[in-house]
């Protein structure tokens, strides 16, 4: 199951049913779980832990240090979870000081050529197409797709069942349920076909689109949109927690563009 060419560090704790391929390099801090298959030319150094079932293809690079001229050599780690698909040439560095981690949930798809810098945080079930490139910092909530030779910005965060369009510029956060494209960003409505494929359910689908447009298309400020949001009766989870990744934001959020 490893190939008699591939360099496996004897420190490295790997399940016995791992597969590795040609030319590929582990060391000796890497972990492993049971029914991962590892490509030709991987390398998979520092403090690397991979979970069980992830596919990791060809000249993938996992766990090599920050691109941030702060990093002094301490010691962080990538945790990536279960069920992942990394594709060809996608890179991953390991954490800073500041957080000691990189983290990506479950049963993520990570297309050709992307990365994921230092200190990221990936949930379950996102997609980053081909050539996505996030700075250091970066959240993906679950469910969120970014689209293709998307560069996402320092700190920003992209919420649950999101989607960004591919070629933008993503230097504001982007709110859960919502599409946005363009550089630089802006809202394009919400992300109906995922609430229906996600089985949200009528009454929680109106109330998300209710607070769209008192969000995005009154002609309240966000501060005020948000105070008449928490005036309405009854609301929703998800509702809820469109109006807390708002509040929370740091950079500001992405919105509609206007006349």
């Amino acid at each position: 199951m490893i190939h008699k060419t591939a360099l496996i560090n004897p420190d490295a704790i790997i399940a016995e049913d791992v597969e590795i391929g040609p030319f590929t390099i582990i060391g000796g801090s890497v972990s492993i779980g049971k029914g991962t298959k590892i490509g030709a030319r991987v390398i998979v150094e520092g403090d690397a832990q991979i979970g069980e079932n992830c596919q990791v293809f060809t000249g993938a690079i996992i766990g090599n240090m920050p691109q941030d001229l702060k990093y002094g050599g301490e010691h962080t780690k990538v945790i990536i979870g279960n069920n992942n698909i990394i594709r060809e040439y996608v890179t991953i560095n390991r954490g800073t000081q500041l957080t000691g981690k990189t983290v990506i949930g479950e049963k993520n798809l990570i297309m050709s050529y992307a990365h994921i810098a230092h200190d990221c945080v990936i949930g379950d079930e996102v997609i980053l197409a081909n050539a996505v490139t996030m700075a250091g910092h970066v959240i993906v909530d679950d469910k969120a797709i970014v689209g293709g030779l998307s560069p996402v910005h320092q700190f920003v965060r992209i919420g649950t069942l999101s989607i960004v369009g591919g070629g933008s510029r993503v230097a504001k956060d982007v709110p859960p349920y919502c599409m946005a494209a363009g550089a630089p960003i802006r809202m394009f409505g919400l992300n109906v076909v995922g609430l229906e494929r996600n089985n949200f359910s009528h009454d929680v689908k109106s109330q998300i689109k209710k607070a769209y447009k008192i969000l995005f298309r009154s002609k309240l400020n966000t501060t005020q949109a948000l105070k008449k949001l928490e005036k309405e009766p009854d609301l929703s989870d998800e509702v809820m927690q469109f109006m807390s990744f708002i509040r929370e934001s740091e950079r500001g959020i992405c919105k509609e563009e206007t006349a």
